[in-house]
């Protein structure tokens, strides 16, 4: 893959001045911290301030440093070095046309990392993320570090980076879209936890894709951990060739390979850590304990074990935190039991994968909500799972025909008018010990400015129940 650099890596030492493009949070947060440190900044935002919130517009009124809106000037090519967004695709022409004048792209990830003199442990994969940063700081905090955590999750890197202590540990969560421009990121503890066709349209090819993820491990060393789910046989089959002590987890089988030097598994129903190098093979958790359910939550659980032992947590610890930690927002979120019906809020799968691992979680009388931003979206491999789970589907959003298409002559569908009423057709024809999952598999930019936002609403249709579907 071609990454967004001009040149050899940028002797930091003549840097003076930063152009950063997009005013997101990221965006804000880097400016910030490199105005801090003394550079020159300015803040270039491609939209018109007027879209932005009151109260962003009144915090752009008190950054120390210049800001523009409304597109990106010439003023951005004044620069020694650019800060993209990570949502501004690399063959943006304002990217292109830095590059052609000898300019340094590069990201916030990248940047902060700079000015970072702590242990990083750092997450990425196609799905499991979020979760796993949240249960990995978690396990963290529990045993007396001072864990941040930041980056993907929605505290930006950058600005974690004000209140370092000497028990800090950043727990980090990165996308592809952040990886792909690092060029020097090196974490000590790498998670790499699976990989599965997502962002080709912004990528361009699944090498492309994989490429970004693995600059994850790019610059990990000999005393550094990559830790790698050895039940994707994506990332398994490249295992002779990645940087550092390669640790394996799998809920599969039991790891075996020469290079791994630790591992973490599921055997007979129980969670056991192993250490190939002292030849200890302890039991850590019985798996139903783990209080976040489904067998994709104890694949990310033992990620995060093997994250943990490699600071040396202890097994109480760790097992304490797997019973009471109660997972992330919008993923497989319970929202509340009403007339023996459960809801869950699952917002954040917006792509095929997050939703079958979401019905995988349940066993039977599912209420299935699926829809939002039309895409390509084939159900097939999941037909039979989907037949043998759910009752009926209820269709939502611009791609709401769709999925009635694909469904409708498989299972009965009911297709919403609004995604209120999309709730309406699910609690209606719920019964006691039915189960609502909202689990749509799409991205949320038909509706709503992005899954946070459709998460909460239909997390306060359903707490509402009684006010908005009962007469």
């Amino acid at each position: 893959m071609q990454h967004l650099k001009s040149g050899n890596l940028i002797d930091k030492t003549k840097i003076k001045s930063f152009a950063v493009l997009g005013a997101g949070k990221s965006g804000v947060a880097v400016a910030r911290l490199l105005h801090s440190k003394g550079y020159n900044v300015l803040l270039s935002e491609y939209s018109a301030k007027e879209n932005f919130k009151d109260t962003e517009k009144s915090l752009f009124n008190t950054l120390p440093f210049k800001c523009e809106f409304g597109g990106h000037s010439e003023m951005v090519y004044n620069c020694d070095v650019i800060v993209k967004s990570p949502g501004i695709e690399m063959d943006n022409s304002v990217i292109l046309k830095a590059i052609d004048r000898g300019i340094y792209v590069t990201g916030e990830i990248e940047v902060a990392s700079w000015f970072c003199d702590v242990p990083v442990v750092a997450v990425t994969g196609t799905n499991g993320k979020t979760t796993t940063t949240a249960l990995t700081g978690s396990i963290f905090s529990n045993a007396g570090y001072d864990a941040i955590v930041c980056g993907n999750i929605g505290f930006p890197f950058a600005d974690a980076l004000e209140t370092l202590t000497a028990k800090s540990v950043i727990v980090l969560e990165v996308s592809s879209f952040q990886l792909v421009n690092t060029e020097t990121f090196h974490p000590k503890v790498a998670l790499f936890l699976n990989f599965t066709p997502d962002h080709i349209e912004w990528h361009k090819t699944m090498d492309n894709y994989f490429d970004a993820k693995m600059m994850i491990n790019k610059n990990q060393r000999e005393n550094d951990m990559f830790i790698i789910n050895f039940d994707d046989s994506e990332i398994k089959s490249k295992i002779n060739f990645y940087n550092g002590v390669v640790a394996g987890f799998s809920v599969n089988e039991i790891p075996e390979n020469s290079i791994l030097k630790y591992s973490a598994f599921l055997e007979n129903g129980f969670i056991y850590y192993s250490d190939k190098q002292k030849g200890i093979k302890e039991k850590i958790i019985k798996a139903s304990d783990i209080f976040i359910r489904g067998r994709h939550n104890i694949s990310n659980s033992l990620a995060a074990i093997l994250a943990a032992k490699s600071f040396d947590i202890g097994t109480d610890v760790i097992e304490n935190t797997l019973k009471q930690f109660k997972g992330v927002e919008h993923r497989i979120e319970f929202v509340r039991e009403y007339k023996g019906v459960k809801y869950y809020n699952d917002s954040k799968a917006t792509n095929i994968d997050s939703m079958t691992v979401a019905v995988e979680s349940f066993d039977k009388n599912i209420i299935l909500i699926l829809g939002g931003k039309k895409m390509d979206v084939n159900f097939q491999p999941v037909l039979n799972l989907i037949k043998q789970r759910v009752k009926y589907i209820v269709a939502v959003g611009a791609s709401k025909n769709e999925v009635n298409d694909f469904f409708k002559n498989h299972i009965e569908v009911k297709v919403s008018d609004s995604f209120e009423d999309a709730v309406r057709l699910s609690y209606e024809g719920a019964v006691k010990g039915d189960i609502v999952l909202f689990s749509p598999s799409y991205k949320s930019f038909d509706m709503f400015e992005n899954y946070e936002q459709r998460g909460k609403v239909f997390k306060n249709l359903v707490n509402n129940l009684e006010k908005y579907y009962e007469i």
